[in-house]
């Protein structure tokens, strides 16, 4: 009995021990279990990062531009006289506007103005599907649309591109100026207010050249300038010394021609935005500042202060240019002419006078006090002073139609001061502007 009782204990006690054994080894279960969840919670923490890396790109193609305003221009003027600058603003890293514009070596309004305008006409005269001003916009949302200059694909070496439905106009630089300013990074605006400036000196110079500058302003910079000048019969100085006709290497042993030595003070101008950042080293305005220039430049900057000074200008109706007509024959010992010149489409200087037969002009002549119409005609006002009324009218109304005659001889009441006949002077005007600008 007490045998078999030691047995049933024996067995309790291996059982205890089995079932004790069983529940130690139940615990690790439980902990092997944590690390189970905590593996799976581990790579949901992980696919936030993968998440965050999807979205990058669309961030990055949209938002990589610092905030401000981007320009850039090309660096010389086309055949076609027109040199192409670009204009941006971004806003939140994106790109907000977008101007493609051009402007003009002979100064006067910008492409898009003078196009919309409808005096640069690619329609009526290229045979193009829409003018330049209306491709131009095509191309600007184009860009903005992809925020990328380099999206685009070219089919000719010209920048013609069939990406952009109704542009058939070359578009490689605005895309390649857009990708130039974005690289440049932002400059902001200019000081000065957009649009077209002029200003012409009050009097000829004694070698007969009356000097005028034409400035072009975009995004608050001044974009192109024209210095040049008009001789009494017409010609603009540089296309004059362009031909070969002014030749101050030969003659006057200059180091270059004078339209060569102007473009590097246009130039000097254009770098710093400031026709006050000069310095003479005489009183005929000679300069160190430019190198290669050994001509005087006072007229330059003098008067693209001037210009700038009295504001922009609105476009006229005019070609730009040097006018000039004359008289066929000589009346009482005179034939009369007139020479004018055009900018930005307005009249911008206007001179009436007569040649005799001795060749002497007859506005040099009575101020030389050789005329004498106040003393032998009684007349209120010398000729030459009244002469400048007329031009000075003229000028102010922009038209030969503007003007009434009280008779056949061309005199009128609409001039005050002027009692001289002008309606000679008016017809010269008609005849030079119909015969367009001295080539």
């Amino acid at each position: 009995m007490k045998k078999h009782v030691r047995i049933i204990i024996g067995i309790a006690l291996i059982a205890a021990i089995v079932l004790a054994a069983s529940c130690s080894k139940k615990a690790p279960e439980v902990q092997t279990a944590a690390p189970a969840v905590v593996q799976a919670a581990a790579p949901a923490t992980q696919q936030a990062p993968v998440v965050q890396q999807a979205a990058t790109p669309a961030v990055v193609q949209t938002q990589t531009y610092a905030d401000g305003i981007y320009y850039a221009a090309d660096d010389a003027f086309g055949s076609s006289g027109w040199k192409e600058v670009v204009t941006l603003e971004v806003k939140g890293g994106k790109i907000v506007s977008v101007d493609w514009n051009a402007v003009h070596l002979n100064g006067g309004a910008d492409k898009k103005t003078y196009d919309k305008a409808g005096k640069y006409k690619i329609v009526a005269f290229g045979k193009a599907q829409a003018e330049w001003y209306q491709q131009a916009e095509k191309a600007e949302a184009y860009l903005l649309a992809t925020q990328d200059p380099k999206k685009i694909t070219y089919k000719d070496d010209q920048g013609h591109t069939d990406d952009i439905a109704g542009v058939s106009i070359h578009v490689n630089a605005l895309f390649d100026l857009a990708a130039e300013a974005l690289a440049a990074g932002p400059v902001g605006r200019g000081p000065y207010q957009d649009g077209a400036y002029v200003a012409v000196d009050g009097e000829y110079s004694s070698s007969g050249w009356k000097e005028y500058v034409a400035l072009t302003v975009v995004n608050g910079r001044i974009a192109s300038v024209n210095w040049s000048a008009i001789n009494k019969t017409g010609d603009d100085k540089k296309v004059y010394d362009k031909a070969g006709k002014y030749n101050m290497v030969a003659y006057g042993k200059a180091q270059a021609e004078w339209y060569q030595q102007a473009e590097k003070a246009e130039a000097y101008l254009l770098a710093t935005q400031d026709p006050k950042k000069i310095t003479y080293k005489d009183d005929q305005g000679h300069t160190d500042d430019i190198a290669g220039v050994s001509v005087h430049v006072t007229a330059l900057f003098d008067l693209a202060a001037e210009a700038l000074a009295a504001g922009p200008t609105t476009l006229g109706s005019y070609a730009d240019g040097g006018y000039y007509a004359s008289d066929a024959e000589f009346a009482n010992g005179w034939k009369g002419y007139v020479s004018l010149l055009v900018n930005n489409g307005n009249l911008v200087s206007v001179y009436w006078s007569a040649l005799n037969e001795a060749n002497e002009d007859k506005k040099v002549y009575d101020m030389a006090g050789k005329y004498n119409m106040v003393a032998y005609g009684k007349a209120q006002a010398e000729w030459y002073q009244q002469a400048q009324k007329a031009e000075a009218y003229l000028l102010d109304t922009q038209s030969t139609s503007k003007i009434t005659f009280k008779d056949e001889a061309g005199h009128t009441d609409d001039i005050a001061g002027v009692s001289i006949h002008v309606g000679d002077f008016y017809a010269l005007v008609d005849q030079a502007l119909k015969a367009g600008p001295k080539k």
